[in-house]
């Protein structure tokens, strides 16, 4: 009896490829917070891991694995933030202190799938070598 391992990996992993990407792009307004004209961008991550889950299902159904999926993939997660403080005259929407907050947020997310990853893994393990 083969064990899943890709069923029991692929989400949470595909997860952390996308809070991988969700830091890039808020590290990416923190490092422009000074740049005039710099529009701040947001990743929506529920809707990322939607279309991750909806491509996961689509590769399931092919038919032979060299086959390509022809569907578009747009990739629209990533969007201008709608700006919730005046503007300073510089046309920057970004915000330093939300930035630095959902960084730490993001980072927190991560770290949590980490430690359920690894969890995950203990327990594949344990079962693998019988409960010892």
């Amino acid at each position: 009896m083969a064990i899943g391992f890709d069923k029991g990996f692929q989400m949470h992993a595909q997860g952390m490829v996308l809070r991988s990407q969700r830091a890039e792009v808020i590290a990416s307004n923190i490092a422009n917070a000074d740049t005039p004209g710099y529009k701040a961008k947001g990743m929506d991550f529920s809707q990322a891991m939607a279309q991750a889950t909806q491509r996961q299902q689509g590769q399931i159904s092919k038919t032979h694995e060299k086959h390509f999926d022809i569907r578009t993939q747009v990739d629209n997660s990533v969007q201008y933030r709608v700006p919730n403080q005046p503007d300073t005259g510089d046309s920057n929407t970004v915000d330093v202190q939300v930035e630095r907050n959902l960084y730490l947020e993001n980072s927190l997310e991560y770290q949590a799938s980490v430690q359920f990853l690894n969890g995950k893994i203990k327990a594949y393990k344990k079962v693998i070598s019988g409960g010892q």
